[in-house]
């Protein structure tokens, strides 16, 4: 997959198919684009995933975002997806008074090379949204490429959206955020060193530093999976400040106890996946009541992960 990034001038000389969109959190809605998308393989097209360097909110709400994938991690999943070019285009005031009209001229003729457009039944485009798919068909002939516009989704809470599956993570209901998303709710990074507490109480854990703009679920402990080096294993992992070990106010971590696993994997890349809110953070009395309530808490894990072999 090529990255076009940090630019506005760009030109694709293969033809393309060409979706567009914010793409935070990454659903079924959106797994149903792709697969619309690979049909278009046959006739010689290209797949262009066209989106933004940063979530649009934070430039229209003058407020830091909070996003449910993260740059690096869309990047793992339009690959998967099977995506031959991702233009991570620069929002900002410029770019953002951009007219619908001049957007599909400049940037879908002109740098995609689109022969084939297909985007969601809500789509809205350039200058205050003024764009939508209506206007991509009225256009098409014109232009010579096909529209073809996705109805949404619908799942057992509703129709599936970024924003349906923002607010189930925020109050910890994971398995309705998976139920619509289409990998689970997860977390990519590097392995960082901690204060080895978990080695000292015989069961060594591994480490990730959420990023900044990351949306974070509750702080508590959590059923979970780990994908290293192409194969899965189930785990636990705390979300929070551990405030048994911790001094007040410490970042929030991610600390990973994974079953069945050993070995220094320190500066390693790997995926912690959730799938269920098991208890609330707590602060311990003693290393001691910490190390039994871990023990429990594995002990839960693993009976748990029994009864759900596709996790692991």
């Amino acid at each position: 997959m090529k990255i076009i990034s940090e630019t506005i001038d760009f030109h694709i000389e293969e033809p393309t198919v060409v979706t567009i969109g914010k793409f935070d959190g990454i659903h079924k809605g959106h797994a149903a684009i792709f697969e619309s998308m690979r049909e278009y393989r046959g006739q010689g097209l290209k797949i262009a995933v066209f989106t933004f360097d940063i979530p649009v909110g934070s430039l229209l709400a003058h407020e830091k975002s909070r996003v449910l994938t993260t740059r690096i991690e869309k990047r793992r999943i339009f690959e998967k997806l099977g995506a031959d070019y991702l233009i991570e285009f620069p929002f900002n005031e410029k770019t953002a008074s951009i007219s619908a009209e001049a957007f599909i001229d400049d940037f879908l003729v002109g740098g995609l090379n689109v022969k084939a457009v297909v985007v969601g039944s809500d789509f809205k485009f350039g200058h205050r949204g003024l764009g939508d798919g209506a206007m991509l068909e009225r256009c098409a002939h014109e232009h010579g490429y096909e529209v073809k516009i996705m109805d949404k989704l619908t799942g057992g809470s509703g129709v599936i959206s970024s924003t349906a599956i923002r607010e189930c993570i925020e109050k910890g209901d994971i398995p309705a955020a998976n139920d619509m998303l289409l990998y689970p709710f997860f977390f990519y990074g590097e392995v960082m060193h901690g204060r080895r507490i978990g080695r000292t109480l015989g069961m060594p854990t591994v480490n990730l530093v959420p990023k900044e703009d990351k949306l974070m679920p509750p702080n508590g402990v959590y059923f979970s999976g780990v994908e290293y080096e192409g194969r899965r294993y189930g785990a636990i992992t705390d979300i929070g400040r551990k405030p048994t070990v911790e001094k007040d106010g410490a970042a929030v971590g991610i600390e990973t106890y994974i079953y069945d696993f050993s070995g220094e994997i320190y500066g390693e890349e790997l995926t912690v996946s959730l799938y269920e809110y098991l208890r609330p953070e707590i602060k311990f009395d003693s290393l001691d009541a910490l190390k039994k309530q871990l023990e429990c808490d594995v002990a839960e894990g693993e009976k748990w992960h029994k009864n759900h072999p596709q996790t692991r």
